[in-house]
């Protein structure tokens, strides 16, 4: 059986320390990839670096921050950045293939349908497919997270079986190491718990905009689907392949429960809540511990307009977010039974066809 990884760059590894690109890199990140594939691995390609190798051509003295001017170095940086892939593929009867997605696309099955069909026959004809944000069209500012988030979905979607997120540090670490050298490397996570997101701090160059807390989210995702996590530099030859073969100069996270189902993954990370409910404590026992429904009674507030059928999200009484659920009301209807028993349900509402609010199978826990 073929092995299928997801590859993903970031900026600080594909741009200079001032930003455009650096075609170095590329042919060197090229040249990995196509030894792997010529042994008979399946790669995916997750790049950024579009704004970072646009915002001088286009004639910004640095990286931008209004969302518009962003999306116009993006437009730029996004024809130079494929030209340097395609070029440097090449050079080893490679096929660079270009997809453009941005959030909305995950939220359409129909979408994510014609994607996968798109990329498994692009795979099939030995093509490398690059995957970028299409931040051009992106309205929420460029939301993916230097693309970590992204990646771990392409991950989760074409059933990878690792993701290697490459960034210019070899692993988390228990403090910075620039800032504490006795700081020591976590070599393998078998769980991503509390203490794992404390140590994790904040973006760390100046052209990129994902540091290790966005990796950590997309380590999360990717383990909760299925597929286990690499985060860790490749700069020497060889790099990647010891980094796919689990001797990489990295972290490794574990995945230790079953793949979720399609459905609960599109429901915890693709999908868009349109509200918010908040609950009482032991609804908050029943949902995490209690595998329950969540019930009227243990309703406290409602915010936002939605329908039966969409998704919510659900928070306990410190208004920590407990997971998301497709909900069984409308939002006007939910605020007339807040609070109240299961049996006044019906005195209130007339007929109903589900009592619960969320049903269990409709429920993706995210704490």
């Amino acid at each position: 059986m073929t092995t299928r990884l997801v590859v993903k760059i970031g900026s600080s590894s594909l741009t200079g320390s001032e930003g455009g690109l650096n075609r170095e890199a590329i042919a060197f990140f090229a040249t990995e990839i196509a030894e792997l594939q010529q042994s008979g691995y399946e790669i995916l390609l997750v790049t950024s670096g579009a704004v970072a190798a646009g915002f001088r051509s286009i004639g910004y003295p640095t990286r931008p921050k209004l969302l518009h001017e962003k999306q116009a170095a993006a437009a730029v940086g996004q024809a130079l950045l494929m030209q340097a892939y395609q070029e440097a593929f090449a050079s080893h009867n490679i096929t660079a293939a270009q997809i453009l997605l941005t959030r909305t696309d995950f939220c359409s099955r129909r979408a994510m349908n014609n994607a996968v069909m798109t990329v498994e026959e692009l795979l099939r004809q030995g093509a490398v497919p690059v995957f970028n944000e299409n931040d051009t069209v992106s309205v929420d500012e460029l939301k993916f997270g230097d693309n970590d988030t992204l990646s771990a979905l392409v991950a989760n979607l074409l059933k990878a079986s690792m993701l290697l997120v490459l960034t210019d540090m070899d692993g988390l670490y228990s403090g910075d190491p620039r800032k504490h050298p006795q700081a020591i490397r976590y070599q393998h996570v078998e769980e991503i718990t509390p203490e794992i997101y404390a140590i994790a701090g904040g973006a760390g160059s100046s052209v990129g905009t994902g540091g290790m807390r966005s990796k950590i989210d997309a380590a999360k995702i990717a383990t909760r689907g299925g597929v286990p996590v690499f985060v860790g530099k490749v700069s020497e030859v060889g790099d990647l392949r010891l980094a796919a073969e689990a001797a990489g100069r990295g972290t490794y996270f574990a995945t230790t429960s079953s793949s979720l189902p399609v459905k609960k993954q599109w429901l915890g990370f693709m999908s868009t809540p349109l509200g918010s409910i908040y609950v009482d404590a032991g609804a908050v026992e029943a949902l995490l511990n209690g595998g329950h429904s969540l019930l009227p009674v243990g309703v406290k507030r409602t915010e936002g307009h939605f329908h039966a059928g969409d998704v919510v999200e659900v928070l306990g009484p410190d208004s920590r977010l407990l997971g998301r659920g497709i909900v069984n009301y409308d939002d006007s209807q939910l605020r007339m039974i807040e609070g109240l028993p299961s049996h006044q349900i019906g005195d209130k509402l007339g007929e109903v066809h589900r009592l619960e609010v969320i049903h269990r199978d409709e429920w993706i826990t995210l704490r």
